[in-house]
C-alpha cells in the first residue's frame, strides 16, 4: 500500500510544527508537508484557481522551510516536504543552501516539491515575468542540481546565468533530495518527467479525468514516450477523499504516498481528524 501523508498551512493560529509532526508520526504517517506564499499582493489581479475568494490560510502561510525544520527537530522518522515551494520566484543559489541545508538537520529526511506558481502578481513582485516562469523553474532546478552534485559549480542558461563557485553544504541524500513537481496536468507531469525524480498530481486539477487515478496510466505512457522509466518516477498524490478502496487502486497502479490535506486549526480541532484518517489507513492497508 502507499505511505500517507499531510500537508497543512502552518499559521499562527493553526498547531504547531513541534505539535503536528510527532501526532503524524505516532499514527503512522510518512511525511508532513507545507506549502509557501512569500505574501499575496491586494491588488489580487490573478483569480483563485480553486474558485471564490482566496482562503485566509493563503495570506497567513508561515514559511515552509522554517516550519518544516521545526517538525523535523520534534520527530524521529518523518519526512518533510515542501507542498509545493515556489521555485520559479525564488534565487536559486541561496534556495540551493537552504535545501541542502534542511537535509542536513533533519538527517536526510527532506522531500523537495516545487511548483511554478499560479498568483502573477506574487511572482513579478519577485522579479519572475509570468511568461516565461517555466522556463525559470526549470534553469533554477538546474542550476540547484549543480550546485549540489559538484564541488565547483556553474550555470549558464538564459535566465539564470553565474560563473564557476563553491557553496556548501551539500544535501545528505545524494544526488540531492527528490525533486517532485506539483501542477495541473498534462502540464506539471511533463515537467516531472523533465527534470524530476517524482510527480505531485493534485485532486482539484485532472482536467478532464474524473479522477487522479484515472490520469496515472496516461503519465506512464508520457513517461515512456520520453524514454524514461515510469517506475523511476516516484507519484505523491495530493487528495482529499477518504476511500479505502480508491487507495488500494493508487497501490495497484505503483503510487508511492497519498497526502491528506489539514486545515489550518488548533491541535484540539485538528487531532480527532487526524485520527479518522489514520483509521482510514488502517482500513485500507487491510
Amino acid at each position: 500500500m502507499p505511505a500517507y501523508g499531510a500537508s497543512m498551512f502552518f499559521t499562527d493560529y493553526a498547531m504547531h510544527p513541534t505539535e503536528l509532526g510527532p501526532a503524524l508520526e505516532r499514527r503512522g504517517f510518512d511525511s508532513v508537508w507545507a506549502p509557501e506564499h512569500s505574501h499575496i499582493p491586494l491588488s489580487r489581479l490573478t483569480p483563485f484557481p480553486g474558485g471564490g475568494d482566496l482562503p485566509k490560510k493563503y495570506y497567513d502561510a508561515m514559511d515552509p522551510f522554517v516550519a518544516l525544520t521545526a517538525a523535523a527537530a520534534a520527530t524521529h522518522t518523518l519526512k518533510i516536504g515542501t507542498g509545493i515551494c515556489l521555485v520559479a520566484q525564488r534565487d536559486p543559489i541561496q534556495t540551493a543552501k537552504l535545501v541542502a541545508s534542511i537535509d542536513q538537520v533533519s538527517a536526510g529526511r527532506f522531500l523537495f516539491g516545487i511548483g511554478n506558481g499560479w498568483n502573477r502578481d506574487e511572482m513579478e513582485n519577485h522579479g519572475t515575468a509570468f511568461a516565461t516562469r517555466h522556463k525559470r523553474a526549470r534553469e533554477n532546478v538546474e542550476a540547484m542540481q549543480r550546485i549540489w552534485t559538484q564541488d565547483i559549480a556553474e550555470y549558464h542558461g538564459e535566465l539564470v546565468d553565474f560563473g564557476p563557485m563553491r557553496a556548501w553544504p551539500k544535501p545528505i541524500q545524494t544526488p540531492h533530495p527528490p525533486i517532485y513537481v506539483g501542477g495541473a496536468f498534462p502540464y506539471s507531469a511533463r515537467r516531472a518527467i523533465r527534470y524530476a525524480d517524482g510527480w505531485l498530481p493534485q485532486a482539484a486539477r485532472y482536467g478532464s479525468y474524473r479522477q487522479i487515478a484515472d490520469m496515472i496510466p496516461e503519465f506512464h505512457r508520457m513517461a515512456e514516450a520520453a524514454g524514461r522509466d515510469p517506475r523511476s518516477i516516484a507519484i505523491t498524490v495530493w487528495h482529499g477523499r477518504r476511500d479505502a478502496d480508491l487507495m488500494k487502486r493508487y497501490d495497484d497502479l505503483g503510487v508511492e504516498r497519498v497526502v491528506f490535506a489539514l486545515e489550518s486549526e488548533p491541535a484540539a480541532t485538528l487531532l480527532p481528524k487526524i485520527d479518522a484518517i489514520a483509521e482510514l489507513m488502517q482500513k485500507a492497508n487491510g
